[in-house]
């Protein structure tokens, strides 16, 4: 089971409003709900100021709550203001009625209250506010020693003295992170995770931009969404069947080609398949700049570094 606790805050009270927050919070909430084919994934709760009075009492007993149960899952989304005050040290998530100087939630209560959920396996936390770069730092200890509780991942949208942008109805960040999650971070198999959120996020952001932050303690990381995979299972659990080592070379000869005269059905299916492994780095051809001139004059295809992974993993039954 998967549960989301997903936060949208534009309207304060004493503070400057935000526009894009609630926007943020209910396309999260409506991308995750589901696989791309449809099937179940996290149950959501969806808070924004718009419908709800998000005070500091609020907010603290529905994200105790969201670790409280048991569950594989639990993700905790929160878009609005954040801060960093200096007075305390502390990462500060802001609720709908902060008054300036005055309490906002503390980031390393969140921590403790995820790494205190002994019966829920993962613990993600993910935070589109202003200057929410220092969760999980230790303080006392030199070079921003990060401590989390086993299976907690955090993923932020700026640095610790950084703001979090907004732009065309959503915050920077999370335009990137649902841009990922529709598909842009999936891997070979169609699995979206943390990690590879973060790369996608990073690698669209420049240096003189807001930069994510991402700290994680787990042992395998879990999908936060599938999506229609690059290539099927089943012609990657022939990788190992067509290529006996990592270094073997596939023969290929104008058989493999539909245009040419010598043609072999069963040999075009196979090639349809090598071909699409080609269109997505798993293998390459010998000799030739494509798969058509290898069939063609005979000389062959091999994997690239990225297809001997995916035959590794296919020799282990992960798929």
């Amino acid at each position: 089971m998967r549960k989301g606790l997903f936060i949208g805050i534009n309207n304060y009270q004493y503070v400057s409003p935000l526009s894009g927050c609630h926007n943020d919070a209910i396309a999260t909430a409506s991308l995750l709900e589901r696989h791309a084919n449809g099937r179940p994934n996290f149950s959501n709760k969806v808070l924004t100021s718009a419908q709800d009075n998000l005070t500091l009492a609020t907010l603290k007993q529905h994200i105790k709550s969201l670790f409280s149960d048991d569950c594989d899952v639990a993700l905790l989304y929160f878009a609005g203001h954040g801060q960093f005050d200096t007075n305390i040290d502390e990462g500060l998530l802001i609720p709908q009625d902060f008054e300036p100087g005055g309490e906002g939630i503390r980031i390393s209560d969140i921590l403790n209250w995820a790494t205190d959920a002994s019966r829920i396996k993962n613990k993600i936390i993910i935070l589109d506010c202003c200057q929410a770069g220092a969760a999980g730092a230790m303080r006392g200890l030199r070079a921003g020693t990060s401590v989390l509780g086993e299976g907690v991942t955090i993923l932020t949208a700026c640095k610790q003295h950084q703001s979090a942008l907004e732009t065309g109805g959503h915050g920077v960040f999370t335009g990137l992170l649902l841009q990922a999650l529709h598909g842009g971070a999936a891997n070979v198999l169609g699995k979206v995770t943390p990690g590879s959120v973060y790369s996608f996020v990073d690698n669209a952001l420049g240096a003189w931009e807001q930069r994510p932050v991402f700290k994680t303690n787990v042992s395998q990381f879990v999908p936060l969404r599938d999506v229609a995979p690059l290539i099927a299972e089943e012609t990657l659990r022939k990788l190992k069947d067509w290529f006996t080592d990592a270094s073997y070379v596939f023969p290929l000869d104008p058989s493999f080609e539909p245009t040419a005269d010598t043609f072999d059905p069963d040999n075009g299916e196979i090639f349809s398949q090598l071909q699409k492994c080609n269109r997505h780095s798993l293998i390459e051809p010998v000799d030739a700049e494509h798969m058509y001139y290898a069939a063609i004059n005979s000389t062959g295809c091999r994997l690239t570094a990225l297809g001997a992974y995916y035959r590794e993993l296919a020799i282990k039954g992960h798929f």
